[in-house]
């Protein structure tokens, strides 16, 4: 079990750092059309982990209990969806592709503010992953182990393009390999912490474990729906980035339901 445990918290980390790697590979930007594909791949991944993985287990387990079912779903994508619009409003970042900062106004440079982007988004996901392995741990309302590996391997699949698609402008701005490479490594440690706290604090959370499941939803989706499709739908062949959407919701819905 531990060792299980242990593979489920690093594979989105290892997806990220294996993304970045593609610095010491790629030698200019990702082609325009293949970031356009990768952005979508995700959207696609992080949609399909957010309703199969998450927001129905919330509601199968909110029935189990014997409470309206519907409820802690909602109230959690809610506030999931709010506490990343605070962060984002708050939190000083750039996202790839754009001139202007958001959040507060700081002295951080470009590199930097990549960075929290990516950081911000990887959050969510290490979220997910810690909630959905802290039920299979609980064994609540049949979240398998099984069941958490798949989310697992669909958050690092989709980390893979995103951990390419921050170090390659990095790379412009640090004018340094290594550090790009090292800032895309960093960006995802967040995920495997998130986890290891969600789970050992699991004998106080596991009464709320429905909503947490929904606000992990509703982080992700927030996500998807502020950064990834507005970012894939810029400039031409936006359709491409809709091929990716579709490819990476029915990748991430078939090994739920597979695996799950």
């Amino acid at each position: 079990m531990y060792q299980e445990l242990a593979v489920g918290l690093l594979l989105p980390f290892v997806g990220t750092s294996l993304g970045a790697a593609m610095v010491f590979l790629l030698r200019d930007q990702i082609v325009p059309w293949l970031q356009k594909l990768l952005l979508g791949f995700a959207s696609g991944v992080m949609m399909a982990a957010s309703v199969w993985s998450l927001l129905i287990p919330s509601i199968d387990m909110a029935a189990e209990g014997g409470g309206v079912a519907w409820l802690p779903a909602a109230a959690g994508f809610l506030a999931g969806m709010f506490s990343l619009l605070l962060f984002d409003s708050l939190v000083p970042h750039l996202h790839t592709g754009s001139a202007e900062p958001e959040g507060v106004k700081s002295g951080f440079g470009r590199s930097t503010m990549l960075f929290l982007a990516v950081t911000l988004h990887n959050i969510p996901e290490g979220m997910a992953v810690g909630v959905v392995l802290a039920g299979a741990l609980a064994e609540s309302a049949g979240i398998t182990l099984a069941g958490a590996m798949a989310l697992s391997v669909g958050i690092a699949i989709q980390n893979f393009p995103e951990g390419a698609i921050v170090s390659m402008p990095i790379k412009d701005s640090v004018k340094s390999r290594w550090k790009a490479f090292a800032y895309g490594v960093g960006s995802g440690i967040v995920e495997p912490i998130a986890g290891v706290v969600t789970i050992l604090l699991i004998d106080w959370l596991e009464p709320a474990l429905p909503f947490l499941l929904a606000f992990a939803a509703g982080a992700m989706i927030y996500v998807v729906v502020e950064e990834l499709i507005p970012e894939s739908q810029q400039g031409h062949h936006s359709n491409i980035a809709t091929i990716g959407v579709a490819f990476g919701f029915a990748l991430m819905m078939i090994l739920d339901v597979a695996l799950g």
